[in-house]
């Protein structure tokens, strides 16, 4: 057996490190792995410090959303309707259904990602990080009730776990 302190191999079943003196009695005991999801992925959204959302309303103009995009640095805009969320706007549906498509569509609402997935304030970072892998996200909106609150980016949620390991 391992001694814990030096890393003396000891005869299994020694109560004490033949090397250092260190009690041994237990050590070999199983014990719970560090609990990373606890320490870390079980933290609350709350924890990133996220700043209000950057929203339109589902009649503005397309042309307004990539203006509004453009001058806040925002890669999505959360879509709003009588201050509930109806949608998100993000740079890939300005791509791939704007792009060529310049008549056909009028309003933020005709382009959209209507009924987007969802996070509560107190879901835990690790609720956020399966959503976005599972669906295949990189913003999801957080809500209260049905009104926005925030939006949490996949590059926020992985700065912040940077930021804790190192």
């Amino acid at each position: 057996m391992l001694c814990p302190v030096c890393r003396h191999d000891n005869f299994e079943g020694d109560d004490y490190c033949e090397n250092c003196g260190a009690d041994l009695a237990g050590s070999d005991i199983p014990e719970a792995a560090v609990d990373f999801e606890g320490r870390l992925l079980g933290e609350h959204l709350d924890s990133l410090g996220l700043r209000a959302p950057a929203a339109i309303d589902v009649g503005e103009s397309i042309p307004s959303a990539l203006a509004r995009m453009r001058s806040d640095g925002a890669d999505c805009l959360l879509v709003t309707e009588n201050g509930r969320l109806a949608g998100i706007f993000t740079e890939r549906d300005g791509v791939l259904k704007v792009a060529g498509h310049a008549g056909e569509a009028s309003c933020v609402g005709d382009v959209m990602t209507a009924d987007p997935v969802v996070l509560r304030h107190d879901d835990t970072l690790a609720v956020a990080i399966n959503k976005m892998a599972v669906g295949g996200f990189r913003h999801i909106p957080i809500v209260d009730g049905s009104a926005p609150t925030g939006i949490v980016a996949a590059h926020d949620l992985f700065r912040h776990i940077l930021e804790i390991l190192h």
